[in-house]
């Protein structure tokens, strides 16, 4: 299984509604995607920010593929993002689950 990490900041008084945002956007997009087995959505404030980490878990590289093309490494962002993110940031991260 491999798990793969996105991270995204919001200015704190836009953390609700981002993570309101999420749950209509890129959870369900991940949730639906054949090859995902879960996703977490960690969330911290600190500084006037509001972090959100995303932490999906895949079969597969090609159940990633599915979700965001060829270039497994490049975050994939829905229109409304630039809106929320004070970045946004341009790759993410993956790690194989060991246990």
């Amino acid at each position: 299984m491999i798990a793969r990490l996105w991270h995204g900041a919001v200015p704190e008084e836009k953390g609700d509604a981002y993570l309101d945002y999420l749950h209509r956007t890129g959870l369900p997009d991940y949730r639906a995607t054949p090859g995902n087995r879960g996703v977490q959505v960690l969330r911290r404030t600190e500084g006037g920010r509001t972090h959100f980490l995303l932490v999906t878990l895949w079969e597969s590289w090609d159940a990633i593929r599915a979700f965001a093309g060829d270039d497994v490494e490049r975050a994939r962002y829905y229109p409304e993002d630039a809106d929320f993110l004070l970045e946004l940031e341009p790759r993410v991260t993956h790690y194989e689950v060991a246990g």
